[in-house]
């Protein structure tokens, strides 16, 4: 009989997710992401989100969204549900749930995190949900990147060879 490791547990469908942040301590931090390859910037970046509350959603784009973003015919490499396996393995990581629409708007709105963030690159206003998050008392975090690395590098890095 096979019985799935105990992460399977962390990722949640859309629907479920507002049930399953009620019983979440609280600060609650959110980010997203697409996470395609995931690599030492991704988790040095899920570390110091998680370090900033006491439990965090991480919301991935759906293959179709990744598609969307124009990052390449071949990506997302690998599928959502490998995605999202590798992000609920990781410690820092509380629950892991996705995204089929543009942007995350909406799984920051079911959950209405205290904190939402997203990496160095995102200027604090732009970052999806900013208004709403700042609206409801919470706050908004551009976490500075200490490992330059991107999926895209490594993409490129690996054709090269």
């Amino acid at each position: 009989m096979y019985l799935p490791p105990a992460f399977e547990a962390k990722i949640t469908a859309p629907a479920d997710l507002a049930r399953r942040v009620g019983s979440l301590a609280r600060p609650l931090v959110f980010t997203n992401g697409c996470f395609d390859i995931l690599h030492r910037g991704h988790v040095t970046y899920l570390a110091k989100a998680r370090s900033l509350g006491a439990a965090l959603i991480v919301a991935a784009n759906s293959d179709d969204s990744v598609r969307r973003l124009g990052k390449g015919d071949d990506r997302p490499v690998n599928p959502l549900a490998d995605r999202m396996a590798l992000l609920a393995s990781l410690e820092c990581v509380t629950l892991v749930t996705w995204f089929a629409e543009d942007t995350p708007l909406q799984r920051i709105l079911d959950c209405r995190p205290d904190i939402l963030v997203k990496g160095g690159d995102w200027p604090v206003e732009k970052i999806v949900g900013y208004g709403e998050v700042m609206g409801w008392g919470g706050s908004v975090h551009s976490i500075p990147f200490v490992h330059q690395r991107s999926t895209t590098a490594l993409m490129e890095k690996i054709r090269r060879l």
